[in-house]
């Protein structure tokens, strides 16, 4: 079974945004999976606007790379992208916390998380 997801890479200062969802233990990259024929950037921009209250420029999405790896009996591809957004940065009530993850905090996302982790760190984006 393949989970096919998008998400938003914001690297600041050396950090990553990361998301926790409402009931879940585990966070994440934000965004999520698509609804129906939606593209990447249609997906990216309604998940990100649902989770976080901002609204993506999709004139500034630029893709970063595609990863892919073992879940739970499943294979989660996430495409990852970058965009500047308008708005303030705030859980909805989809999401219980966000945060801001350095190198040292790759333990505490998903595997394929982590392999967009070890990009951003090889290209000097997280400490």
């Amino acid at each position: 079974m393949l989970i096919d997801t998008v998400a938003w890479v914001r690297a600041e200062g050396g950090r990553v945004l990361c998301a926790r969802p409402q009931g879940k233990g585990v966070f994440y990259v934000p965004g999520g999976k698509r609804e129906g024929a939606e593209s990447d950037l249609e997906t990216l921009v309604r998940e990100i606007r649902e989770e976080l209250d901002v609204a993506l420029d999709p004139g500034s999405a630029a893709h970063t790379g595609t990863y892919e790896a073992e879940a739970e009996g499943a294979v989660v591809r996430m495409a990852c992208y970058t965009a500047d957004y308008r708005g303030e940065l705030r859980p909805s009530s989809e999401i219980e916390e966000i945060a801001w993850f350095g190198y040292a905090d790759r333990h505490l996302v998903p595997p394929v998380d982590q392999l967009l982790f070890d990009d951003l760190r090889d290209a000097g984006l997280l400490d």
